[in-house]
């Protein structure tokens, strides 16, 4: 008479068919590609080389550029809307929550486009400070702002009510206790989220292109698909795609560090 397996055993053997399951299913995609035709679309050593330096002086450097005005302005605005949905204004906290659950409600490309076609129609003869670059700040910087604006104001909530009221008893007034105690600890709770944004806007970056950008403005995924298009191969599209990672793991890596860090802290 067989014995029936414990509870820990039979998570075991589910463990083991899972590994079973896994590496049956790489073999037999790994038999059924056609690597050869994969790599003469793919990876092209001599197109992939051709590549540089422009790619990392132009693409990469135009990429980065991008995503660094775009956090910044919006990190900017989403800090206002964060104050203006905490705020005991009604009016305030009405247009707050309005501008979040619009800008977070549409997709970023409907964004861009209304940067890049909407304001020069509504406002004929201004432009947007900047050229491409301001557009590219206020597109992605208004679609940041939403979620950095909850953020925000999720981490001003985490400080403990006790630290205000102990700047209030010292005679801070409420915007400088807000200013100089509540602010301050509020991002260094939410500093692992803004990193996560850092990444997201990184990659949104590549909506640029819907903007119609010079050859010396063009960012990774532009310069990639042109370079597709001049060649009929993909590799630089490829190669494109490794030099978002070679941006985004790193950052990835820190956002983990960071919350553990935190989670530690707590």
């Amino acid at each position: 008479m067989t014995s029936r397996l414990t509870r820990r055993q039979r998570r075991r053997v589910w463990e083991g068919v899972q590994y079973v399951i896994f590496l049956g299913a790489v073999v037999l995609i790994a038999a059924l590609a056609d690597w050869d035709r994969l790599q003469n679309q793919f990876a092209q050593t001599d197109l992939a080389v051709r590549l540089f330096p422009n790619i990392i002086t132009i693409a990469l450097r135009n990429t980065v550029v991008y995503t660094l005005s775009g956090f910044v302005f919006g990190l900017v605005l989403g800090l206002v809307i964060a104050m203006m949905r905490l705020s005991s204004v009604a009016p305030y906290r009405w247009v707050a929550s309005v501008y979040i659950e619009l800008f977070r409600g549409l997709p970023a490309l409907l964004i861009f486009i209304f940067v890049g076609v909407a304001v020069p129609l509504a406002f004929p003869g201004t432009e947007i400070p900047g050229g491409t670059y301001g557009k590219v700040a206020l597109g992605l910087g208004l679609v940041a702002a939403a979620y950095m604006a909850e953020t925000i104001r999720a981490g001003i909530q985490a400080v403990p009510k006790g630290q205000m009221e102990a700047a209030r008893s010292l005679g801070f007034s409420h915007t400088r206790a807000m200013v100089t105690i509540i602010i301050p600890q509020a991002f260094r709770i939410v500093i692992p989220p803004l990193t996560n944004e850092l990444v997201l806007l990184f990659k949104d970056s590549s909506l640029v292109l819907f903007l119609g950008v010079t050859l010396e403005e063009r960012e990774l995924t532009k310069f990639g698909r042109d370079l597709a298009s001049e060649t009929a191969n993909s590799t630089p599209i490829l190669v494109a795609g490794l030099c978002y990672l070679l941006v985004t793991v790193p950052l990835s890596i820190v956002v983990r560090r960071l919350e553990a860090r935190a989670d530690k802290a707590t």
